[in-house]
């Protein structure tokens, strides 16, 4: 199968570290929108937060980012040395992108896209609507952790802990 060389491989990481540093990024300004809320003075304000989350997350950093980690991290996979589950280090890394792609997909967006329309309506009444305060409290929560799990991805990348190849594991 064709690997990549060794410019290929430079600009393979270049468009990786950039999607990295969207999805790392565009989730950590979610987290900070949603924290900022509470100094919103009017539901046009507040629905303007919920605007900006949403165009974070949806059309310009988090998801471009994500996916772009998804497909990069594929190609990494089948075009050079790495593979994919060579490491443990990079299996937790695949475990932790798929999960954290899923959790975003079918919870944190849901959560987002509830927030945003409750807080379209009108009246005041997200401020004090006890279900819109329950949805971005867990919001706020999940993207912490993912935040977390994101950056402690970086960290499998640079550290590479359990460096000894699977099989080098089971022969041992």
């Amino acid at each position: 199968m064709y690997k990549l060389k060794k410019d290929g491989l430079k600009y393979l990481k270049i468009v990786h570290l950039l999607a990295v540093s969207c999805w790392i990024g565009g989730a950590m300004a979610l987290t900070i929108l949603n924290i900022c809320q509470s100094q919103a003075r009017s539901q046009e304000m507040l629905y303007g937060m919920n605007h900006a989350s949403h165009i974070v997350d949806i059309w310009i950093i988090v998801i471009p980012g994500a996916i772009g980690c998804l497909l990069t991290g594929l190609i990494y996979g089948l075009f050079t040395n790495w593979g994919f589950f060579k490491h443990r280090w990079m299996m937790w890394k695949w475990i932790l992108t798929i999960l954290a792609m899923l959790s975003g997909t079918f919870f944190l967006g849901v959560w987002e896209g509830k927030m945003l329309e409750m807080s379209g309506v009108t009246h005041d009444s997200s401020f004090t609507d006890t279900n819109y305060l329950w949805i971005k409290s867990k919001h706020v929560l999940l993207t912490t952790v993912q935040v977390a799990m994101l950056i402690f991805m970086v960290y499998l990348s640079v550290f590479k802990p359990w460096k000894k190849a699977i099989n080098e594991n089971k022969a041992a």
